[in-house]
């Protein structure tokens, strides 16, 4: 294994290893080839287009949740483009049409407005619905089935008619989630819509599929996908984000600073709010290569920002050794919804990203600059 920290490399960067993402590949494969579903990368979640022609040696194609995520699939990954989006907009939706070749809409009143012209310009088209069951629990903010979802078409408004223009539904529940959360998912889908699955070609289950998780239950899955394609004659699409590159990449930062105010303090020249920023908005806490939590070491430390935001924490982390200026910290699980969300508040600049080839060799990909930071403001 080749070192996640090259001489001489500035810091903070994104560093995607392609022995740890290849391992995820081949996993989906063989959940593709025993269920005889179709796998779509959610490029929501992971959008390092470098590594597009290694995935679409094993996935069927891209999903995309807006415009530029469409253009991007159909130039850079190919295969099959599938869109999604709660409204679309009018100026924008031509330009859709020429990516895509699956559209999904949220609404009747969608349906109503755009699924004619999808239609006749040769797309597959499908509602998105929302079965209303949740299985999530501590992070409503990424619960699609919450009460007052905006997100999908609910039993009591779904329009029968609409069903000469629909090929597909399509539900997105989950969000980090085995497959049990799967099953009790379908068992509604089931329940509000099964009488309607014979009558349409696919039947797409979202993401938030945990697939390449080690403790994840493959099996149940493939049963789950096997039991919808035979008992309604469908086509099955996952469009997993995280599965696909689940701990396959680092986010390595330096500490610029050490303090002391009632705990010990470390200022890493990375930052939660502008490169991990589902730190703050889910919450949660990333791993840490080589730390414990607090107390369970001997050095407990709260790392932290040089933004100027106070609440801009990443967390509290135990470690064996004092923490200097210069050490470097591997944080890890940081190839998702990391680089699709980066921004550059308090013109803190943009982790570079780098790629550790199956040899050990690592090589950046993109490095930005100030002119990253001027081009977005006028």
């Amino acid at each position: 294994m080749g070192e996640r920290k090259p001489a001489g490399w500035r810091t903070p960067y994104f560093l995607v290893e392609e022995e740890r993402l290849l391992h995820n590949l081949e996993i989906l494969r063989d959940v593709k080839e025993r269920s005889g579903c179709k796998i779509l990368l959610a490029q929501k979640a992971f959008s390092m287009y470098s590594c597009y022609p290694l995935i679409a040696e094993y996935l069927d194609g891209s999903a995309a949740s807006g415009l530029y995520e469409a253009r991007l699939g159909k130039e850079e990954f190919g295969k099959e483009t599938h869109v999604f989006s709660p409204a679309y907009r009018e100026d924008e939706f031509d330009e859709i049409l020429s990516y895509a070749d699956h559209v999904v809409f949220n609404s009747p009143a969608q349906v109503k407005r755009y699924a004619a012209k999808a239609k006749k310009a040769g797309k597959s088209i499908g509602l998105r619905i929302n079965p209303e069951c949740s299985t999530q629990e501590g992070h409503a903010i990424y619960d699609p089935c919450s009460p007052g979802s905006r997100l999908g078409t609910t039993l009591e408004n779904f329009q029968e008619e609409q069903l000469e223009f629909l090929d597909g539904f399509h539900f997105h529940t989950l969000c980090e989630q085995d497959s049990d959360a799967l099953e009790v998912t379908v068992a509604a889908v089931e329940e509000r819509f099964g009488r309607w699955l014979p009558k349409l070609k696919w039947l797409n289950l979202g993401g938030g599929h945990h697939i390449t998780r080690s403790d994840y239950d493959r099996e149940r899955l493939i049963r789950i996908i096997r039991h919808l394609k035979e008992t309604y004659d469908l086509e099955v699409y996952l469009e997993p984000g995280e599965a696909v590159v689940l701990n396959a990449g680092f986010l390595v930062a330096t500490v610029l600073d050490t303090m002391y105010n009632g705990i010990n303090l470390a200022i890493l020249d990375t930052s939660a709010a502008c490169h991990m920023p589902d730190v703050l908005e889910m919450p949660y806490r990333p791993p840490l290569r080589s730390s414990g939590m607090p107390e369970e070491k001997k050095y407990t430390y709260r790392l932290s920002s040089y933004t100027c935001l106070a609440g801009d924490i990443i967390g509290d982390y135990s470690f064996d050794e004092e923490k200097k200026v210069d050490d470097r910290l591997d944080f890890e699980d940081m190839a998702i919804y990391s680089m699709v969300k980066n921004n550059t508040f308090n013109g803190i600049p943009l982790p570079d990203i780098a790629v550790m080839d199956e040899s050990g060799e690592c090589k950046v990909i993109r490095s930005f600059s100030y002119e990253d930071f001027k081009g977005r403001l006028s």
